[in-house]
């Protein structure tokens, strides 16, 4: 599907190796939607014309019918903008929606999938793992799929220590996809799969908000022929930051312990002033988390994950752009800089979500930001 000048759109789809799909297939696409986030699973959404042309479609509808769609098909869509090829999902047909129609041309397919995570929740299990941290569990379940050209990338988490087992054993009950998940907000961390870099290719990343890396270009509002934003709101938050105070008991020494953690430990900060600083003793106070068996060094990390993740949208932005007067695909799980909305909302933002809107001769892109409070770090962002 050619989108604009200088972008193009291509479908893969198969069972074990996705290949370009028939021209056919590719000329019935109307529309993608693809959406990538850091909190749950990302996903897609393709929309088909289908219709009868001759007498082998009589019996069904031939897209209907075709094999290539089936429940579980891998389905892997790139973008090409200005020469420049980039996975933008990697995942699996889950939902069929059929609208036949009386009107010539007016009956729909809709594909609904998910990304290959999804492939990591469809059996509960209960596993024990002795003796290993939390950082060796998820880099142990993540290579169980490597099938799916998923490769681990796991930020080992302070606090994390082996457990002996004469004192506890660490085991799983659910999915997968679900341990990954529990164990990751545990220490404030987030999973997910990033499609890429090439088709077929996976990285799964179990750490925290990734706020390093080069920033994407800026976002301008207002700012004449430098705009390339064509709307943008803010909301601040003051529900959101919490603190941590309480008691913990010690496994090792069987004592009650304080347990009090009052600032983020997130680098590098995004806000010249925090929503803890902004609000002062405002802010919501929550007990430790009530995990069993760990020490007090265990406790104070988990109750640090939990200030970490309770402050990292505490002012959230959403909007949208176009892809071509943007100049390249805005990337999810990366910062970017917004520019002409003033000192308060100026400055460096985590990209939480996006949602990518793709139909013949369009190109455009939802965006939800998220920092941790108001005032711009530095003067200037990258333009």
């Amino acid at each position: 599907m050619s989108l604009s000048l200088g972008v193009q759109f291509t479908l893969l789809i198969g069972q074990t190796v996705p290949i370009p799909v028939p021209a056919a297939v590719s000329e019935a696409l109307e529309s993608a939607e693809i959406t990538h986030s850091d909190e749950g699973r990302s996903g897609f959404q393709l929309t088909f014309k289908v219709g009868r042309e001759d007498a082998s479609d009589l019996r069904d509808y031939d897209l209907v019918s075709n094999a290539l769609i089936k429940p579980f098909s891998r389905v892997i869509l790139v973008v090409t903008v200005n020469a420049r090829p980039q996975v933008v999902m990697d995942g699996a047909i889950t939902h069929h929606q059929f609208m036949p129609s009386n009107q010539a041309g007016g009956s729909k397919l809709i594909i609904t999938g998910e990304d290959i995570s999804v492939m990591m929740d469809l059996e509960e299990k209960i596993v024990a793992y002795p003796a290993l941290p939390e950082a060796a569990i998820a880099t142990k379940i993540i290579s169980g799929y490597a099938r799916y050209g998923l490769v681990p990338k796991v930020i080992p988490a302070k606090g994390d220590l082996p457990p002996l087992p004469t004192e506890r054993i660490p085991v799983q009950h659910g999915t997968d996809l679900e341990h990954l998940q529990t164990l990751a907000k545990r220490h404030g961390y987030m999973f997910y799969v990033e499609p890429g870099p090439a088709p077929g290719a996976n990285v799964a990343y179990w750490g925290p908000p990734n706020r390093l890396g080069v920033t994407q270009p800026a976002l301008s509002l207002d700012m004449g022929s430098s705009t390339n934003v064509e709307n943008l709101r803010f909301e601040y938050d003051s529900l959101a930051a919490s603190t941590v105070d309480g008691q913990v008991q010690d496994r090792k020494t069987n004592r009650s312990n304080p347990v009090a953690t009052r600032r983020s430990t997130r680098l590098p900060a995004l806000a010249k002033r925090s929503a803890l600083k902004l609000q002062g003793r405002h802010v919501r106070q929550v007990l430790p988390n009530p995990i069993a068996g760990l020490t007090r060094g265990q406790a104070k990390a988990f109750a640090q994950g939990t200030i970490n993740r309770s402050i990292d949208q505490v002012v959230t932005g959403e909007g949208e752009l176009s892809v071509v007067r943007y100049g390249q695909l805005l990337k999810a799980r990366q910062t970017v800089g917004v520019r002409g909305c003033g000192d308060s909302y100026d400055g460096l933002y985590l990209v939480t979500k996006i949602t990518h809107l793709i139909r013949s001769g369009e190109y455009r892109q939802q965006f939800t930001l998220a920092r941790e409070g108001l005032g711009a770090l530095l003067p200037v962002v990258r333009p």
